[in-house]
């Protein structure tokens, strides 16, 4: 039986059962942080001997490898299922595990985008100095399939949020500590949780305002808390009580985002704006049969073009072609932005014709 689908709430249970009952293509991203399968064999203790608090929960114990990797390509294929056509995943994991699972999402069709390293400003050192401090964790973030067209990627955000720098694939953020980890009389409720910095992040990367998110091991609820205060929405699954009581305390008390989309980082490109023929600007009188274009704003003979009736361009030369054709052939390149290389002359100012299409834009309701 399908579950109506409940927005940000936790159900709770064992996900995989929970899962099997969500409807098909209803979730636009999937952030999981799964089970690591650390297989911890013995105690870890400092120089000082005092204990580690590592990671030996029941929930991250698997009889070996294989049901390890039963365990992960059921919950793969259930999350492949749910997904939305123009949807995507983020899996996180260690040394560990991540290699099995990114074996396992290649297996069931997923493509994958980048892999996003998450390096650790404050890792634990390794106490018995056998290896190397694991400083470290793996993000694998992918698409639905190979074949598939749209996906959200807000590379504008994420550029502007590194300081207008292209956003790297290895981003630098401290572990959980402070006053955002969550703690019962001293303890820490959750051994592996995750901080907002980098589910923020990974939000506002790949997801838009009121998009669904589901995170299937949804622990104290990271991804709930940083979905509330971007404006999407949450679907978390979480067996643990103690788990699901410390996220909803959690989530409950941070402030809703505003409903402006702008702020919550959505901001339109013009490859989600609606396209136009060049052919437009001529039905719309904007731009005139017999006018002149000029390449780069350049007032040569051999820079220039006269339109045609038909949205073509004559070359000096008599050469024709589109907008783009036409650019390539007056720029000696394989391909041109025609949009963006012709201008046009507006009262002696030059202008490129991406100006005018934005003014037909602008007018779409």
């Amino acid at each position: 039986m399908t579950k109506q689908l409940l927005l940000n709430h936790i159900y709770q249970g064992d996900c995989l059962a929970i899962l099997r009952e969500l409807p098909d293509h209803s979730i636009d991203l999937v952030f999981a942080d799964p089970p690591y399968n650390l297989q911890l064999r013995q105690e870890l203790r400092r120089p000082d001997t005092s204990l580690v608090d590592a990671v030996d929960d029941e929930w991250d114990r698997f009889d070996d490898f294989a049901a390890y990797d039963t365990f992960t390509r059921t919950w793969l294929g259930e999350c492949r299922r749910v997904l939305k056509e123009t949807g995507a995943i983020w899996v996180i994991g260690s040394y560990h595990n991540i290699y099995r699972v990114g074996a396992i999402m290649q297996d069931l069709g997923f493509w994958i985008l980048n892999d996003v390293v998450w390096i650790k400003d404050n890792p634990m050192p390794n106490f018995r100095g056998v290896r190397f401090t694991n400083a470290h964790e793996t993000m694998i973030w992918a698409k639905v399939t190979r074949d598939q067209k749209r996906y959200t990627f807000n590379y504008h955000a994420m550029k502007q949020l590194n300081d207008g720098k292209q956003m790297r694939s290895d981003w630098a953020l401290p572990i959980c500590t402070g006053a955002e980890r969550l703690k019962v009389d001293g303890l820490k409720v959750h051994a592996t949780q995750k901080p907002e910095a980098l589910l923020y992040r990974v939000l506002l990367a790949s997801s838009n305002p009121g998009d669904i998110i589901l995170d299937p091991f949804f622990g104290t609820g990271t991804t709930g808390a940083v979905a509330r205060r971007l404006g999407r929405r949450y679907i978390g699954i979480e067996r643990e009580s103690a788990y699901i009581e410390a996220a909803q305390a959690r989530i409950a008390a941070i402030p809703e985002g505003t409903g402006d989309p702008e702020i919550l980082g959505f901001a339109p490109t013009k490859r989600a704006a609606p396209r136009l023929p060049f052919g437009a600007l001529l039905e719309r009188g904007l731009l005139l049969p017999g006018q002149t274009l000029f390449f780069k704003g350049q007032r040569t003979n051999a820079a220039s073009a006269t339109i045609l009736a038909d949205a073509t361009l004559r070359l000096a030369d008599g050469r024709r072609g589109s907008i783009h054709a036409a650019g390539a052939l007056v720029s000696g390149l394989p391909s041109c932005n025609g949009w963006e290389h012709w201008w046009y002359e507006d009262a002696d100012i030059l202008r490129p014709i991406d100006f005018l299409r934005e003014q037909i834009r602008a007018a779409i309701p």
